[in-house]
């Protein structure tokens, strides 16, 4: 399995593979087109982002959140079918708005699919 990270504004490439979108809404000026599937329940919360956005959250505490967010039974159902499509030699390419990946959770769910979380 190949899972690679990238801001869902950057221009698809041929090594993308599937390309899937990890967000909860749906970003702005992005046609759909430019997305294979869209797994929005691997999104992080929409009041997890808030509180990063303004400060109130670490990112080991976002982390923490966000991974137990991933056990909420349609994120779970929404993992397993990215699981099933990431297997093999198939590359998935992981999107989502953050710009910076080490602090953005497709790097995480990056991480889990690997089996390191």
């Amino acid at each position: 399995m190949t899972v690679r990270l990238k801001r869902v504004y950057e221009p698809r490439e041929e090594p993308d593979g599937l390309r899937v979108l990890v967000m909860r809404r749906w970003p702005r000026g992005i046609r759909k087109e430019r997305v294979d599937l869209w797994l929005k329940e691997l999104g992080a919360d929409l009041d997890l982002l808030r509180d990063w956005k303004a400060g109130r959250v670490t990112w080991p505490e976002r982390r923490k959140r966000y991974l137990d967010g991933l056990r909420a039974a349609a994120a779970a159902a929404q993992l397993a079918e990215l699981r099933e499509l990431a297997g093999g030699a198939r590359t998935v390419t992981l999107l989502c708005a953050c710009k910076d990946e080490n602090e953005c959770h497709r790097s995480l769910l990056r991480d889990v699919l690997a089996g390191h979380r």
